[in-house]
């Protein structure tokens, strides 16, 4: 649920399309850190995705896996 009511409905559909995908697979580890990025604003979390800025090294793991994910646009 968390994934789906963040605030902003681009990160409820980028988010809940993620842990649809790959929230059955996420070991302990991976889903701590995850938790630990839904602790983040929207604003921050959809800057970081979409490639507009860096993440923080403590959410480039998790930045990257939902990064996979999404359509290129090139």
């Amino acid at each position: 649920m968390r994934s789906m009511r963040r605030g902003t409905k681009e990160m409820d559909v980028i988010l809940m399309r993620y842990f649809e995908a790959e929230g059955a697979s996420l070991d302990a580890a991976a889903l701590d850190q995850y938790e630990a990025l839904l602790e983040e604003g929207d604003t921050d979390l959809y800057a970081w995705i979409s490639g507009q800025t860096p993440p923080p090294e403590r959410h480039a793991e998790a930045v990257a896996a939902i990064q996979a994910l999404l359509p290129s646009t090139e």
